[in-house]
């Protein structure tokens, strides 16, 4: 009798401590050719250990909404209105053209991939900026519920499952391509070479249920707010970080931004416009490669379909 006392509350026990640990979130990137890293990735989802499924920047590689990756999804995060975030075509298949040059044959446009996406997956779009009134009304055009577009402005703090997403500045345009537009408004502004404004480009911090904050910096140059918002009001631990110069932080200032601003635990590599692994192995000559060698702390190549496990100190624990 005493025996199986003790067994049962030995089990008890276990139980109890399994269901109290904290779990990791898994992070997956959704590329455009499987197990690389290629020029056009951007879009991320992270799963939290209670089970919330966000879509971060679906841009041009997630195959529509029909993308046998994408699952359920509760909530798409959208940085900025640029085709290789919000999505102006995609591919038809996987693996199609290089990883260095993918192959796009479907039109989005004047939709979006990430309207698509919303409205099928019933999920909730969150947006700065001038953004919502445009969503809200695209979301509507194609037959969607146009509350689930979220306005999260800069400061602003929204909560998805048990998940917290916060809004913060990105240094960058935000320029609405006629191609989004319908009518004489679209025309116009193409024959003056003019985009749309929607107001500014953001990024997020996502605080996880088991402690993890993430700083997501959509496209972005270095700027003050790294340090001051990021590390020492937020706290962020991981970092997802563009890194492909031209438009954004090169190599060399993103690996400023890593170690001497924000000073996280890891970072994963995002927007290096550049075919940068082949058969999953880095190119040492690419970007990516510099960034890597010049940061301080680990960083995690995001091969498409790879999943990687966090813990809520910001180390990976599994997948990587």
């Amino acid at each position: 009798m005493t025996y199986r006392f003790l067994l049962a509350l030995a089990a008890l026990l276990v139980a109890a401590h399994a269901s109290a640990a904290p779990s990791n979130v898994t992070v997956t990137p959704l590329g455009s050719h499987d197990g690389e890293f290629c020029a056009q990735d951007r879009a991320l989802i992270f799963e939290d250990p209670d089970g919330t499924r966000i879509l971060y920047d679906p841009g041009r590689t997630v195959r529509g909404a029909d993308d046998p990756r994408l699952g359920r999804i509760d909530a798409v995060l959208l940085t900025h209105v640029h085709g290789d975030h919000l999505g102006d075509i995609h591919s038809a298949g996987p693996n199609t053209g290089t990883c260095a040059k993918p192959e796009f044959t479907v039109r989005d446009t004047p939709s979006s991939n990430t309207v698509a996406i919303v409205v099928a997956k019933k999920a909730k779009l969150l947006v700065g900026g001038e953004m919502n009134a445009f969503f809200a009304q695209k979301v509507k055009a194609v037959g969607g519920d146009a509350g689930l577009v979220t306005t999260l402005r800069f400061g602003a703090t929204g909560k998805v499952g048990g998940v917290e997403v916060s809004s913060v500045p990105a240094v960058h345009s935000n320029g609405l391509d006629p191609a989004f537009l319908d009518g004489d408004a679209a025309q116009a502004l193409k024959a003056n070479g003019l985009t749309a404004y929607v107001g500014p480009a953001g990024g997020y911090v996502v605080k996880f249920t088991n402690g993890l904050v993430v700083y997501l910096s959509g496209d972005t140059g270095v700027m003050a707010d790294q340090d001051v918002v990021v590390r020492r009001m937020f706290k962020a631990s991981l970092v997802v970080l563009n890194i492909g110069g031209t438009f954004t932080t090169g190599p060399v200032e993103a690996a400023y931004v890593i170690n001497e601003l924000i000073k996280p635990k890891a970072v994963i590599a995002s927007h290096a416009n550049e075919g940068a692994t082949t058969d999953g192995k880095l190119d040492p000559a690419s970007k990516t490669a510099l960034f890597t060698k010049a940061v301080t702390v680990p960083v995690y190549v995001p091969l498409s379909g790879k999943a990687m496990g966090f813990a809520g100190d910001g180390r990976c624990i599994a997948g990587c």
